[in-house]
């Protein structure tokens, strides 16, 4: 049975490398933002396109575009959302049977993991920390980014110090690659043998 791991923490915090380091430890790795990337090349284009015309272009969805016709109208973000979720969904819960029978740990890499209450997907949630002067300074160094837009971004995420209260694990990133991959080491050696969701009967 494999243990499903959620793996999340706010921008800038080193989310995406820390999910680097487990699947260079050998552990499958489900990257929610990779699938909506994949989906909006694929699947969910024709679905944003009729409800969203204007927004596709040689079957890809255009990203600036969509952004533009959903940006401050909740609606339109909900009926967006409606689309693609489901979507993803089915992309997350195939990975995850494909890799019942292989991996005792799986990740779900998912931004809003807390804020969509997916936790209740995973058998444990990993939140991904620095503190906020690193957080700034990586994500002020990005290129495009603006002081409003990081901003807007953390305004969509849930604090950081809430995360880490709901996480059953915590990983800091602001002590260097070596510390972050002896966090990682260390979390798997105290998942080793637990049972997880998928495989035990009504999952997977």
């Amino acid at each position: 049975m494999t243990f499903v791991l959620g793996l999340t923490g706010s921008i800038g915090m080193g989310k995406s490398a820390t999910a680097a380091i487990f699947r260079r430890l050998g552990v499958p790795v489900h990257d929610a933002d990779a699938a909506v990337h994949d989906l909006y090349r694929g699947r969910a284009a024709p679905l944003i396109e009729k409800a969203f015309p204007g927004t596709v272009a040689d079957g890809i969805v255009d990203r600036p575009k969509l952004g533009a016709a959903v940006l401050g109208d909740p609606q339109r973000m909900k009926a967006l959302e409606a689309i693609v979720h489901p979507l993803v969904r089915e992309e997350e819960e195939a990975f995850l049977r494909r890799v019942s029978a292989l991996a005792s740990v799986a990740v779900l890499d998912i931004p809003l993991l807390l804020e969509t209450g997916g936790e209740v997907r995973c058998d444990a949630v990993l939140v991904v920390t620095a503190p906020a002067s690193v957080q700034r300074e990586r994500v002020m160094a990005r290129p495009g980014m603006t002081e409003e837009k990081f901003k807007a971004i953390l305004l969509k995420q849930m604090p950081d110090a809430d995360k880490r209260a709901r996480a059953h694990f915590v990983l800091d990133t602001s002590r260097g690659f070596a510390s972050a991959e002896a966090q990682a080491r260390s979390i798997l050696a105290c998942l080793a043998g637990r049972p997880g969701r998928v495989g035990r009967q009504g999952h997977g």
